[in-house]
């Protein structure tokens, strides 16, 4: 693999997008193509804005040494068996749910391939992303992946089945949050306050919460901080806990976990 790679985007959605506008910020790599069949106009839009190249995917490959495959999982049979008669030596990884590199290894015998799951905080450079890397997986290629996921947050190495199940609690789980963020302001105009500052409130409140785990703070001692016993925050976590706050939210994960097994089938 070359010392700066050239790096090939097929599909143009958002989390490509968050992964090249970070990659141009790095001098570990070579030019970024993106290709993206279906909406033209973006294409001229995010060469505009990223300058970045653009063109059909199967006739600039060979031009490429990793290929990020940056489009729904039900697109991914299809490009696979396509890329299977094309690829020779290039580094293949995917941020599709549900396919992992023993899918890729399946398509591209003997060629390199790992499995990147990002958030979507890929956007402000804030991603959790879980990754697992295939069975022909070199240093030289650990190195180019890093400086992918260096690009968009923080990372974890798991297994291949250690992402299937924690993809919801990565990837998923931000809705979970963002849910959980527009019922509290909702709560907060209840009481006369303007969305605003209801979301100022909300927003600044969870912020600081997050950073103080950040910090290394278990989040058993903090709400303990927070809950005097038989006080006024004892009362609501008491609410949550007879609505089974803790068993719902492992539910909304097993739920999340199904459909990412249905779907990359």
């Amino acid at each position: 693999m070359l010392e700066k790679p050239n790096i090939l985007f097929i599909g143009a959605g958002r989390m490509a997008e968050a992964i090249f506008s970070g990659l141009n910020q790095s001098d570990a790599i070579g030019k970024i193509t993106i290709s993206n069949q279906s909406d033209q106009t973006k294409l001229a839009h995010l060469k505009a804005t990223y300058k970045v190249e653009t063109g059909e995917w199967q006739e600039v490959l060979s031009n490429h040494d990793v290929v990020i495959l940056a489009m729904p999982p039900a697109a991914h049979p299809d490009v696979l068996q396509e890329l299977s008669s094309k690829v020779t030596k290039h580094f293949v990884i995917t941020v599709a749910a549900g396919i992992g590199p023993s899918i890729l290894e399946a398509s591209l015998p003997g060629l390199p391939t790992a499995w990147i799951m990002p958030n979507t905080a890929a956007d402000i450079g804030e991603s959790m992303s879980l990754f697992a890397c295939g069975e022909y997986v070199k240093q030289e290629h650990r190195k180019v992946l890093q400086t992918i996921l260096d690009a968009i947050g923080e990372s974890e190495e798991l297994s291949e089945q250690q992402i299937h199940d924690l993809t919801a609690v990565t990837g998923s789980a931000p809705a979970f949050v963002y849910h959980f963020a527009e019922a509290l302001e909702k709560s907060a105009q209840s009481y006369g306050l303007s969305s605003e500052v209801a979301r100022k409130l909300v927003v600044q409140m969870i912020f600081g919460s997050a950073s103080m785990l950040k910090d290394g703070r278990e989040a058993g001692d903090l709400r303990d901080q927070v809950t005097t016993p038989g006080g006024a925050t004892a009362a609501g976590l008491e609410v949550l806990e007879k609505a089974n706050f803790t068993k719902l939210l492992h539910e909304a994960v097993l739920a999340v976990n199904d459909k990412a097994a249905e779907q990359a089938k």
